[in-house]
């Protein structure tokens, strides 16, 4: 173990792999892998990259999507004292291959599913890495101009002496989606995602008898929770294809899970399909949800269907290592507000959060503005873009005497009273509306608060010039009545924010995070208007 450096990610899992060698720590398509098995077959992989490389690594590329070799992919990497870096088979190749370039990799770690996109992507680079490739065929190795590893070669070895890791060190490097059509390398350190753990371990009380969904895929880093929380307390996780997804009660029931992590859009189409009954999912002791507003009645609906369940909203952008704020459910204290959707919560200990305006200045209580957090959790920067660093990491005042360093999240919340932050929306879906400011988030509250509704997205639209002419809406729900809610929004609504047009859909489009893509929704009211 590499208990000289320190705590990190690697020394985390391999103290369980010491203390629970035989516990199941993956469960995947009904086949279940110990820690001793990832552990074993992690060093070999290392030592194999090690060995050809001649030097330390300092990130490893693991492509894949939902395999072992994914999951396995990310130890291995830290094995070799190196960052790992998530790429998505299931992603478009272009962006594959931009992430790849952007990242340097020493290596890449493929599974059996990724080797079709592998020889476009590798010639692509500008600097060919060691591809390692423990599922691959004689035929796509042969295919490849470039040292692969694979086979025997990766069972030869294992790495004894661990190439040392420090708590600045960068974990992991996943990519966010950037405005300019590239997407941003977020680098998080050892340090940054142990304060993360430390808290969550805290709160959660996980031990080795609990069992994790794993609802997202290894590029979002939400992951990250299900993977290194439960790899910390010897637990396993369990991971979905995206077909058990559409209806998870039964992959719950079956594996008996006692932790559930997901985005709030699952308990949506449960909710649409009517298949979330009261009293089915018993076994969970904890149901949290992040990545979108979490709905009231989303909310209500799941506790009721897993009633010996604590639930959690969490929040918290990539830069800010997973999550950093959480608000604990009560069903009657929120039955009794006004809101549609539940608030965000507190920031976790050892954080700070400032609310700002336009100017960076600090608002009066009460008032909404942009969220800005720091503390521990805080990503040193974007990947080699100091531009944008300096853009969304600032240096504020706390006190007359003192300067912190703050991440601007982008997003718009309240502070009540209470000290409890409530999320308002991004504060790019604020648009002009004939001249008036229209928050996009206020109209979406409105429609959801229909019985029928259980999810709706509002677009400025049509653009001219930048401004939007009106407001269309996409709803999703049982017995949608359209008439009817375009009545209730007229009522609760300036006719500036009534939608000129509600769309009824099956299903929200979702991006590769499994959160409604709203950038889908707009590419199809543009190709309306091209085919008119």
């Amino acid at each position: 173990m590499d208990k000289a450096d320190g705590w990190s990610l690697r020394s985390d899992f391999l103290n369980a792999a010491t203390q629970y060698r035989d516990n199941v720590a993956l469960v995947m398509r009904d086949r279940s892998i110990t820690y001793a098995e990832i552990e074993s077959t992690a060093r070999g992989w290392a030592a194999a990259i090690l060995d050809t490389l001649g030097r330390p690594a300092e990130r490893i590329g693991v492509f894949g999507h939902r395999s072992v070799t994914s999951y396995i992919g990310p130890i291995a990497a830290l094995m070799a004292g190196a960052a790992f870096v998530p790429l998505n088979s299931s992603f478009p190749t272009e962006r594959t291959i931009a992430m790849a370039e952007a990242s340097k990799l020493d290596a890449i770690i493929v599974d059996r599913a990724a080797c079709a996109q592998l020889r476009q992507v590798v010639g692509s680079l500008s600097s060919v890495p060691v591809l390692c490739l423990p599922d691959a065929g004689a035929a796509e190795v042969s295919a490849l101009d470039a040292i692969v590893l694979h086979g025997p070669t990766l069972n030869a070895g294992s790495v004894h002496r661990l190439p040392p890791i420090s708590a600045e060190d960068t974990a992991y490097l996943l990519f966010t989606s950037g405005s300019t059509g590239q997407p941003k390398g977020v680098p998080i350190t050892h340090g940054n995602i142990r304060h993360f753990l430390e808290y969550v371990s805290r709160r959660y009380g996980i031990n080795e008898h609990d069992r994790f969904s794993q609802t997202f895929d290894q590029t979002f880093d939400l992951s990250l929770f299900d993977l290194f929380l439960a790899w910390r307390h010897g637990a396993s996780v369990h991971s979905m294809a995206n077909i058990e997804l559409l209806a998870p009660t039964t992959f719950i029931n079956k594996h008996e899970l006692t932790v559930w992590f997901s985005v709030p859009s699952v308990v949506a189409q449960m909710r649409k399909r009517n298949s979330l009954v009261p009293g089915s999912l018993s076994t969970l002791r904890w149901s949290l949800f992040c990545g979108e507003p979490l709905p009231v009645p989303s909310a209500e609906a799941w506790q009721a269907a897993a009633p010996n369940s604590t639930v959690e909203n969490l929040y918290g952008p990539t830069e800010l290592t997973v999550a950093c704020f959480v608000q604990r459910w009560f069903s009657a204290a929120f039955a009794a507000s006004a809101q549609d959707v539940v608030p965000i919560g507190r920031p976790f200990d050892g954080l700070g959060a400032l609310i700002v305006n336009e100017e960076l200045k600090p608002v009066a209580n009460g008032e909404s503005g942009e969220l800005c957090v720091s503390g521990p959790q805080t990503s040193p920067g974007y990947w080699l873009a100091p531009q944008k660093t300096a853009e969304r990491f600032v240096d504020l005042p706390v006190s007359n005497y003192e300067k912190r360093r703050f991440y601007r999240t982008g997003d718009r919340v309240r502070c009540g009273a209470d000290g409890e932050y409530t999320f308002l929306g991004r504060t790019d879906f604020q648009v002009k509306v004939l001249g008036y400011r229209v928050e996009l988030g206020e109209i979406e509250a409105v429609l959801r608060r229909d019985a029928g509704i259980s999810e709706a997205v509002a677009l400025g639209w049509p653009i001219a010039d930048g401004v939007a002419q009106g407001v269309i809406a996409f709803v999703m729900g049982s017995n949608v009545q359209e008439k009817h809610l375009l009545l209730e929004a007229s009522r609760k609504l300036p006719h500036y924010m009534v939608p000129q047009r509600l769309i009824v859909l099956e299903e929200m489009p979702k991006n590769a995070n499994g959160k409604v893509d709203r950038n889908e929704l707009q590419r199809r009211l543009a190709g309306e208007c091209t085919t008119k």
